[in-house]
């Protein structure tokens, strides 16, 4: 995990903890020793749900999930590779084995390019895509849900707001980072 990442944890309806990797693993196995209901853990930049382990004392568990634990497998993880698969035409895989450096390097500069384009625009998408899947975890069932999830990719924030109102305010509030001042 990186040490810059925030994550949030909720226990039901409530925000239990928010900050850095030790302050809410610290906080989540208090409660998770004292038989607390079931957590749900975001990572606070894409809003996607995380899972720690739990089991076995606080200084096991801090030393397991440490940011700086060395990551095994292939690669090359000084530089933070992540080797995915991906599925092109034939003629794109053609005019990248023509492109200087090999294909991963081609690939690296057309996706650092497109980054650059719009970074605005990206961050605003970024947002999107995280408030979505946090809201889909947490109110997916909850009135309003479907017409709120098309009034936020519209871009309609204060009708987002508007429709989940009567939402836990916890819910409410954190789903706000992602949607902004208003």
């Amino acid at each position: 995990m990186d040490p810059q990442l925030t994550y949030t944890v909720f226990a039901g309806e409530r925000q239990l903890a928010a900050g850095d990797l030790p302050t809410i693993l610290r906080r989540t196995k208090r409660h998770v020793d004292r038989g607390g209901e079931p957590v749900l853990i975001f990572e606070d930049r894409t809003g996607r749900q995380v899972e720690f382990d739990f089991a076995g004392s606080l200084d096991e568990v801090l030393s397991r999930e440490a940011p700086d634990k060395p990551r095994g497998g292939p690669g090359r993880p000084k530089l933070g590779v992540v080797s995915r698969e991906v599925t092109l035409l034939p003629r794109q895989w053609e005019w990248l084995e023509q492109q200087p450096n090999g294909i991963s390097a081609a690939l690296r500069r057309i996706v650092d390019e497109a980054r650059k384009t719009n970074p605005e625009r990206e961050r605003a998408r970024t947002a999107i895509d995280a408030a979505n899947r946090f809201m889909t975890a947490m109110a997916g069932n909850r009135a309003g849900f479907e017409e709120a999830t098309r009034a936020l990719y519209a871009g309609d924030h204060a009708r987002v707001r508007s429709l989940t109102r009567r939402w836990p305010a916890d819910i409410r509030k954190h789903l706000a980072r992602w949607l902004g001042p208003g």
